[in-house]
């Protein structure tokens, strides 16, 4: 077992080798015992132990492992238990999207509420509250639901969650994690969708991996972003760093511009493609198929412009933070994915060549769930810290 440093209780051992078990499996799937006990340096009987442990709290599950491959002993296989889940929630102008997503990583149900109007925070509680009770009756009948997070497009404050600012859903200095906990009896975690949208697709898409990244969203609020310093998400003194859409854009023609003064959000936007397309409203996977399928002088135009401005925001971004990878999600998603390596070329061009020599440009991997599974994963956090809590 690991050398217990000088000073520490034993039990604090305890629940770092706990911890220490529940995430790798979690960030890296299922594993055997053998691949337990050499990834953690524990001997095979503490792994035993720890999984025993583990087991009375229902949080992982064994199987016998495939005997047909292989010599020698065969170890048995550890996994995550899916009944154990957070429940991931985006509001955003047009629409509430919600889901419960397993420890292991599953999606185990997904919904997304369309709304004409705006919801107020406690409305948005409210119907929260009222999901999670239709999923208690339903598919998360035999689940345990250790907690609730919400990614939120606007400025929300690391220390506590305060929504300090989200504009397009009109609410400022709202202490949302304490309305929705006061709705659903769970405890509560906030943060910026970007943000939680790049720790995402660190940890498990298309920046896994990477040590320095920049990561766009683009949603019906505007864009957010997110940044991976080192390995390191990069959050800012207050919490609020990576705020590309509100930068001004270099626009080459004047002609191009379609919001005087306006930043970056106002020029790349999703609600002028749907203008374009004659739709009202759209999920991401509506509009790309939309995009793709246009076959319109108008639509052809606008996107034009848009991958131009973005194009230009895109390189003053990698000559001033110098990632190895930019990852874009939702309409910038769509908009690169037209002709990803055009794009990536041009931004090549436009950024200082040192910088754009080996940049690569890539969509997010994970979709349309890239932002729910960054709030599940603030909603994880403690108990990945301390399995002990599932008790």
């Amino acid at each position: 077992m690991n050398a217990r440093p000088q000073g520490t209780p034993r039990g604090s051992i305890r629940q770092l080798n706990l911890a220490e078990v529940v995430r790798l499996l979690h960030f890296e799937g299922p594993l055997s015992r053998a691949a337990l006990t050499e990834r953690t340096g524990l001997n095979r009987s503490t792994i035993a132990d720890l999984i025993a442990q583990l087991g009375t709290w229902t949080l992982v599950t064994e199987r016998e492992p495939d005997t047909a491959r292989g010599v020698g002993r065969p170890s048995p296989i550890v996994s995550l238990s899916p009944a154990t889940v957070a429940i991931a929630v985006n509001p955003e102008v047009d629409a509430l999207t919600i889901g419960a997503i397993g420890l292991d990583r599953a999606i185990i149900v997904r919904d997304r509420v369309p709304h004409d109007t705006v919801p107020t925070p406690a409305e948005t509680a409210a119907l929260i509250a009222e999901k999670v009770s239709e999923w208690r009756s339903g598919p998360l009948a035999l689940s345990r639901i250790v907690g609730i997070g919400l990614a939120v497009p606007g400025l929300v404050r690391a220390s506590d969650g305060l929504v300090r600012d989200a504009p397009h859903l009109g609410w400022r200095d709202v202490p949302l994690a304490e309305v929705v906990a006061a709705a659903t009896e769970l405890a509560v975690s906030v943060g910026n969708d970007a943000t939680l949208g790049a720790l995402a697709e660190h940890l498990f898409g298309a920046a896994r991996g990477i040590d320095h990244a920049i990561y766009l969203n683009g949603g019906a609020s505007g864009i957010g972003g997110g940044l991976i310093i080192g390995g390191m998400p990069v959050a800012g003194a207050g919490g609020y760093a990576g705020e590309f859409g509100q930068n001004r854009p270099g626009i080459a023609h004047e002609h191009d511009r379609r919001a005087p003064g306006g930043v970056l959000e106002d020029e790349v936007s999703r609600a002028r493609l749907l203008e374009v397309l004659q739709l009202t409203d759209a999920d991401e996977p509506t509009l790309a198929t939309a995009l793709t399928e246009a076959t319109g002088a108008v639509v052809a135009v606008e996107v034009t412009r848009q991958r131009g401005i973005l194009t230009t925001a895109l390189a003053n971004a990698v000559n001033v933070i110098n990632p190895s990878v930019v990852v874009l999600g939702g309409f910038l998603a769509t908009l690169a994915g037209m002709d990803l390596e055009g794009l990536t070329a041009a931004v090549r061009h436009q950024a200082m060549p040192a910088s754009g020599e080996n940049l690569q440009i890539r969509a997010a991997s994970l979709a349309e769930n890239r932002l729910l599974i960054g709030a599940a994963e603030s909603a994880f956090a403690r108990l990945l810290d301390d399995p002990s809590r599932a008790s």
